[in-house]
């Protein structure tokens, strides 16, 4: 099971990854926690829209753009908080 993605150079350690092909696009499904430490910088990447995804255990990079997005909390301002974030990603053609 592939424990880690990176979006951009960032390192994403997933709880849950699924893989699949969509019109003939790569797309990943993540699920993942973010802590209060880590809120600002997630966020901030996330904001970005579209990244470049590598997937060490598979061997595999892509450029892809958010397809949908979720957070179980809003709130990761107070100390002490987690939220699970869950993540679909589809490739992008340049």
């Amino acid at each position: 099971m592939t424990k880690e993605i990176f979006l951009n150079d960032q390192v994403i350690q997933v709880d849950h990854f699924e893989e699949a092909e969509v019109n003939g696009l790569k797309q990943v499904t993540l699920d993942f926690k973010v802590t209060h430490d880590d809120y600002h910088n997630v966020t901030t990447l996330l904001y970005k829209g579209t990244f470049n995804i590598r997937i060490p255990s598979k061997n595999n990079e892509f450029k892809g753009t958010i397809h949908n997005y979720s957070t179980s909390i809003t709130n990761l301002y107070e100390k002490g908080q987690t939220g699970d974030f869950h993540l679909v990603i589809l490739e992008v053609k340049e």
